[in-house]
């Protein structure tokens, strides 16, 4: 059974930064696309960033330059970097694995942007 669990969601203040974890386990993990997606309150849930198996990256162009995605093979783990967070970064966070037939996804980690 493939499982996904974020962690490192909390409340920062705007220019601050926060990492998100996520550990998958029961998963061809070496060979999976990751992903993060975010869904504000009230709103669709939207994509932010992906890492493919060859550690090719792509970002949703608010989060350039101020977001990072990267993935450990060996830990099974997949991070997200966030840099000088805006208020409009506020949002639950979801993990994804794709590319293996079916989608899996986490049940998310919020993150709060304000003064």
């Amino acid at each position: 059974q493939v499982q996904l669990v974020e962690s490192g969601g909390g409340l920062v203040q705007p220019g601050g930064s926060l990492r998100l974890s996520c550990t998958v386990s029961g998963s061809n993990f070496i060979f999976a696309t990751m992903a993060w997606h975010r869904q504000p309150t009230g709103k669709q849930r939207e994509f932010v960033a992906i890492i493919y198996n060859d550690f090719t990256t792509n970002y949703i162009h608010s989060v350039r330059g101020r977001f990072a995605i990267s993935r450990d093979n060996a830990q099974h783990t997949v991070w997200l970097q966030m840099d000088n967070l805006k208020p409009e970064d506020t949002a639950v966070y979801y993990c994804g694995l794709l590319g293996l037939g079916t989608d899996y996804w986490g049940r998310g980690t919020e993150v709060t942007v304000s003064s």
